[in-house]
């Protein structure tokens, strides 16, 4: 029985709408529950955690630097989190009550619009859910909303990752780069890598994480979903752990290639160098925090992959740099964007539904896009660690173009 009927039917309204805007891909009820993943989903927790942890007291900047971020390693960080309000206010009881009527992202439809649900609705809908890769909320742009901006409140960016280079792009023109993301077991982010060369942290406050990360260099065809096997799921993270994940323990599996496995635990914080691939799945009911970032240590590749896929940013970024940090205008000025940087890119945009995944191509140097998430539905672009899609703003130019043009010049929607 779909969760659909056990609930009120204010909310259930609400949800089918939502859904319907989010995956009109997946056709009726039966579309979203046809795996009945929900029915045995015990397995998913079997595996066996492989990453190094680290106490945030007892790694300083500096060493951290040496001994993860230049080298592009990841790993656990305990004590991020010490003293969060966070901790106490991100339930989905408190939630619930103070963010009761506001909106949240969990989705984008055909024609690049967020697609939202009321806080009160999404709490019902994740507490009865039995969708095979349920709705997932991923919003962007809470920080800038005067009530839900509140949440900023309620956490602190880690000491290891508050080199914030993209700052000065401006608030306005640089791209996405934090997310409250909340969702029930099994839904997830599908596998890629985050854009524009960024790394990235993310903060488990409520539930557990499955993560699964692949050196750069693990080629993609390796690590995609065919639409063969997973038919109109198959940018959906449990679908990549039911397909992709069971060739990674076969013998055949180059060792080079072998995943690190993560269960991500409260209060821990997984570093993601950028670059690595990564997917990512909800074994219950998770509530996180997570950012992207540019920082003076991986800032050569974050230049040359901004340079190559969003241009015009770079040209007022490196403005900017000339004037405030010279230092690294100096740096960008001497890479040659013609190089290969060694590190793999991930065109595929817009995520989905569920959550953020990727899919289907990825480009290569010379055609980096600067997006991460779903490709071929045009869904949400949002991931655990990941940037949100620019795919969705390029789809509305284009459009208000069309539109101005058709009505002489006019450049506002009606």
């Amino acid at each position: 029985m779909s969760e659909e009927f056990k609930l009120p039917k204010r909310s259930r309204k609400r949800t089918r709408d939502v859904k319907r805007k989010a995956r009109p891909e997946l056709d009726g009820d039966s579309a979203w529950g046809a795996m009945r993943y929900c029915d045995n989903f015990e397995p998913f927790w079997d595996f066996t955690d492989g990453l190094e942890r680290i106490e945030d007291a007892a790694v300083s900047c500096n060493e951290f630097i040496d001994r993860f971020e230049r080298p592009y390693k990841p790993v656990v960080i305990r004590g991020c989190s010490d003293g969060w309000m966070a901790l106490e206010k991100w339930t989905l009881s408190r939630l619930t009550k103070k963010y009761r009527n506001q909106k949240f992202k969990c989705g984008e439809d055909n024609e690049g619009y967020s697609v939202k649900m009321k806080m009160k609705y999404y709490v019902e809908y994740m507490q009865s859910t039995r969708d095979d890769s349920p709705l997932y909320i991923f919003d962007s742009s809470f920080g800038e909303h005067h009530r839900r901006r509140k949440l900023l409140d309620d956490y602190v960016v880690p000491k290891y990752f508050r080199d914030d280079l993209f700052q000065f792009c401006g608030e306005n023109r640089r791209p996405p780069y934090r997310w409250f993301v909340m969702g029930p077991a099994r839904s997830g982010t599908g596998i890629h890598i985050d854009p524009l060369g960024t790394s990235a942290w993310n903060t488990l406050i409520q539930g557990h994480k499955r993560w699964c990360l692949f050196p750069t260099q693990t080629p993609k065809d390796m690590l995609k979903v065919t639409s063969a096997m997973g038919g109109k799921q198959r940018d959906e993270a449990i679908t990549w752990f039911s397909t992709i994940y069971p060739r990674t323990k076969l013998p055949s599996w180059p060792k080079e290639f072998q995943p690190i496995e993560v269960l991500q635990g409260e209060g821990e914080t997984v570093f993601v160098p950028g670059g690595w691939w990564h997917v990512v799945l909800n074994l219950d009911d998770t509530i996180a925090i997570t950012q992207n970032f540019s920082s003076q240590t991986n800032f050569p590749c974050v230049w040359h992959k901004t340079v190559r896929g969003r241009p015009k940013l770079s040209r007022k970024w490196l403005r900017v740099l000339r004037d405030q940090r010279p230092e690294l205008a100096k740096i960008a000025d001497s890479i040659n964007i013609n190089e290969s940087t060694g590190f793999a890119s991930d065109s595929s945009s817009n995520s989905s539904s569920s959550s953020s995944s990727s899919s289907s191509s990825s480009s290569s140097e010379g055609e980096e896009s600067g997006d991460a998430g779903r490709g071929g539905d045009g869904k949400d672009s949002n991931t655990d660690s990941g940037q949100e899609s620019l795919t969705a703003k390029k789809k509305k130019k284009r459009r208000m173009a069309g539109m101005s043009s058709s009505m002489g010049g006019s450049s506002s929607r009606s």
